[in-house]
């Protein structure tokens, strides 16, 4: 099998904002790696080993402290699926802040949007949290999420977050998803562009599950009958 960088694996995206995962791309099969044994039987492959993410976190890290180090941050994590990258990238920024000659101070609050039903993305969302966006007025603002798709859940937050008048907005997924109804939108950050899979792992759930998965898996039709609410 063609490793990333490899014939049919992945190579960095146009402007070195991310890696592109190709849709031909086999993955690595889960016999290659340890996982929780009550997945056994529900997953098709492993994605994206655990440790190329928290790699490719670090140096989006390096990217977000050379663009707005200066600043202070008010890193508004999108929950549930953003928290663990959402902690990992702090977590590395604050490292690089650290040995660094610019300190960046950085505060981290929540926000909750709700738009999955099974293996379908809802028509409706619902923002959760929102009563704390007043508090973002003037601030640089840092939003951490877990996945982006059309865009749209995206666009719905920032045109709520814009009207609180931010001095400046970046977003940061680590993970893009290729579909077919895109609508152009593209983080300022992103880990991967990944093809249009349903993909869990890494605090990315099916109906809650497959949060405690290290590595980012694709599900298989047994696990989605499996775990369907």
């Amino acid at each position: 099998m063609a490793g990333p960088g490899g014939s049919g694996g992945a190579e960095r995206g146009g402007g070195g904002r991310g890696v592109v995962i190709s849709d031909n791309w086999p993955g690595y099969s889960l016999d290659l790696f340890t996982y929780p044994q009550h997945y056994y039987g529900d997953l098709e492959y492993v994605l994206i080993p655990h440790g190329i993410i928290v790699d490719r976190t670090e140096r989006l890290a390096k990217d977000i402290m050379q663009d707005i180090g200066d600043n202070d941050i008010v890193v508004l994590c999108v929950l549930k699926g953003g928290y663990k990258f959402c902690a990992d990238l702090v977590e590395h920024i604050k490292n690089l802040s650290r040995n660094s000659e610019r300190f960046i101070s950085m505060k981290v609050d929540f926000v909750r949007l709700k738009s999955y039903h099974n293996d379908q993305s809802m028509q409706d969302m619902q923002i959760m949290g929102g009563d704390d966006l007043s508090k973002l007025t003037g601030k640089n603002v840092l939003i951490v999420e877990d996945i982006v798709g059309t865009g749209r859940t995206m666009k719905v937050l920032l045109n709520n977050i814009e009207k609180y008048k931010p001095k400046m907005i970046k977003v940061a997924s680590l993970l893009v998803k290729r579909t077919s109804r895109p609508d152009g939108y593209r983080p300022d950050y992103y880990g991967f562009e990944i093809p249009d899979l349903f993909v869990v792992g890494y605090a990315l759930d099916y109906n809650e599950y497959f949060r405690d998965l290290n590595h980012i898996c694709v599900i298989n039709d047994h696990g989605k009958a499996k775990y369907r609410v």
